[in-house]
């Protein structure tokens, strides 16, 4: 079935089918595959071939594949993995510490590394705690200018690893993000201690944590342990603190009444909202689409939605479009997308509400149209009928 597809060049058939070969013991036929790739300089078919021939007994192969890559940070991260197979975790380490140098400082905060690849240090304090030389891995990462990285952080979870709680806790009350907190929270809530892991969120002011990370993670902790209210207050002082009711705070605070059953309680805030600034803009009336629909208020919904300045809008159609497929009135949605099939945007939602109903051809008709995309319009500071994301 992947034949015809890996005929036309496409890496990621031919990586799906690679992993096929070595998965029924046809490794030499696996290697041969991805080869061509990796030689053609595909960065990412050059981790896959060097990791492939590392776990085929081919490390020092793999390992000098990588070696001459080491300032890109996908192929960096695979050097990390072969090494260890490889057994040459030193010969890695000393290659990426040639790639960081430390400022020269003499005052607070700490000396910085400059790194390249960016990740570098994290990647050095991996070998380092692998080969057991956790503080040594500390040390490196205190001095990361990057310290977060997909909302993880990786100190947080190397000193949780190492139950070094108290290092933790320092740390999680100067960390600026917050994700310390949270590492920190999670194992104290691990160990049965719900109580000192919602204290690691602190209060709003103790710390440079992020606020809306602290709500975010805060709220449903304290409804995990029947603590409904205080997360409800939680939210709703983030929200009407000043110059934070934004459309991703009050969407929490939202789709939190709505979980317990309150959505009343949440168009009630909405209605507080719209009077307080005049006004109810597409973001925030979308909130209130969801909210309507969960109390089972479907027509009203509609009527609202096509009586709104912004009804007629693609991202309009696109979530009205949603809700209707989600109410099981597919037909309905696909009607409303139809009227925007011109809008390239929404080629891709209204393809698999077609789907749903069967109309595949008609699916694939919509994905296969090209018209030209219209020009992008140059920022003016003038009125525009696009979302304000």
């Amino acid at each position: 079935m992947l034949a015809p597809y890996v005929a036309t060049g496409w890496w990621e058939a031919a990586k799906t089918r690679a992993g096929l070969l070595e998965e029924c013991g046809r490794v030499d036929e696996a290697i041969e595959l991805a080869r061509p790739y990796a030689e053609a300089g595909d960065r990412l078919a050059l981790g896959y071939f060097a990791r492939l021939l590392a776990r085929q007994g081919r490390g020092d192969e793999a390992f000098s594949l990588l070696s001459h890559h080491v300032e890109d940070w996908v192929l960096a991260e695979a050097l990390v993995d072969v090494s260890w197979i490889a057994g040459r975790d030193e010969d890695a380490a000393t290659l990426l510490a040639a790639r960081t140098w430390v400022d020269t400082c003499h005052d607070s905060p700490p000396c910085r590394r400059h790194v390249e690849p960016p990740h570098a240090v994290g990647l050095l304090a991996t070998i380092r705690e692998r080969q057991g030389r956790v503080d040594e891995a500390i040390d490196l990462l205190h001095t990361r200018y990057i310290t977060s990285v997909n909302n993880r952080d990786q100190l947080a979870d190397l000193l949780a690893r190492h139950d070094r709680i108290e290092e933790l806790r320092s740390y999680a009350a100067t960390e600026p993000h917050g994700h310390a907190a949270r590492r920190l929270a999670e194992l104290l809530e691990e160990r049965g201690d719900a109580e000192s892991a919602i204290a690691a969120y602190g209060q709003p002011g103790d710390s440079p944590m992020c606020e809306v990370n602290r709500a975010a993670q805060l709220a449903p902790l304290l409804v995990r342990h029947g603590r409904v209210e205080e997360a409800t207050e939680v939210l709703r002082s983030l929200a009407d603190s000043p110059g934070r009711a934004d459309d991703c705070i009050v969407n929490m605070l939202c789709t939190h009444y709505t979980e317990q059953g309150r959505a009343e309680e949440g168009l009630a805030y909405l209605d507080t909202l719209k009077a307080r600034r005049n006004r109810e803009d597409w973001e925030f009336f979308r909130i209130r689409l969801t909210l309507l629909f969960a109390c089972g208020l479907r027509e009203e919904a509609m009527e609202q939605a096509r009586a709104h300045p912004e009804g007629g809008s693609w991202y309009a159609a696109w979530s009205i479009a949603n809700l209707m497929a989600d109410a099981g009135r597919v037909e309905e949605a696909v009607a409303l997308l139809e009227q925007h099939q011109n809008n390239a945007r929404l080629r891709g939602v209204l393809a698999a509400h077609l789907i749903e109903l069967g109309r595949v051809k008609d699916a694939i008709a919509v994905i296969q149209r090209h018209e030209p995309a219209p020009a992008e319009q140059l920022w003016t500071d003038a009125p525009t009928d696009l979302p304000p994301f």
